[in-house]
């Protein structure tokens, strides 16, 4: 399949929102409208409702997941490191500018989780027990986040060497997810960031 296909096709995979989608089935508030404003597992999480704010975790990963998988399968061999890389990261592009939700779309990190155990169980192990260990001491899922993406593209050049494509997709991801959590690194500095099981009003 052609690479441009299958990077389009990532992309819309990645604009589908779970955050919006498990709300709706759990007849819950629009997670746009509350907390954060963020549709996202950890927004949903604050509607008190667990099983949602799981399913909206396993959603997102997933689609960053199978949008690599896609790549993988239908490029070929040769070309598929660099269809995997592009597959991986406009996944998360299309989580955080969904062209179905006037691409007003979440903050891409449980996208980038599913991208990274695509390119390497190993790479998203060593994030995912980054975000729990950060998670564990400071209860605060943006900061683990945060600290979560600068640590993943040293793990991919270690596994990978700077001149694989995987490097690259790692790296531009981890920008993107910082950038996406600004106001969240504002707040940590202000010492106003809410914590996980922290319930937040509605945003106005």
């Amino acid at each position: 399949m052609n690479t441009v296909i299958l990077a389009v096709a990532a992309y819309l995979v990645g604009s589908i929102s779970f955050a919006v989608i498990t709300s709706l089935a759990f007849r819950l508030p629009d997670p746009r409208t509350y907390g954060s404003g963020n549709p996202g597992a950890t927004n949903v999480l604050r509607s008190g409702n667990k099983a949602a704010a799981v399913l909206t975790l396993l959603g997102d990963a997933l689609k960053g997941l199978f949008a690599v998988w896609l790549a993988q399968h239908f490029s070929p061999v040769e070309a598929a490191p660099l269809a995997m890389a592009l597959a991986g990261a406009l996944a998360v592009v299309g989580h955080m500018y969904p062209v179905f939700h006037r691409f007003q779309g979440g903050k891409g990190v449980a996208t980038a989780l599913g991208a990274l155990f695509g390119f390497s169980i190993y790479l998203g192990l060593g994030a995912i027990s980054t975000w729990l260990i950060i998670v564990l001491f400071f209860r605060m899922s943006s900061f683990a986040s945060i600290v979560s993406a600068l640590f993943a593209p040293f793990a991919a050049w270690m596994l990978f060497g700077f001149a694989h494509p995987f490097f690259a997709s790692v790296a531009v991801v981890a920008v993107l997810l910082v950038y996406r959590h600004r106001q969240n690194i504002q707040n940590i500095l202000a010492g106003t960031e809410s914590r996980l099981g922290q319930k937040s009003k509605p945003s106005v």
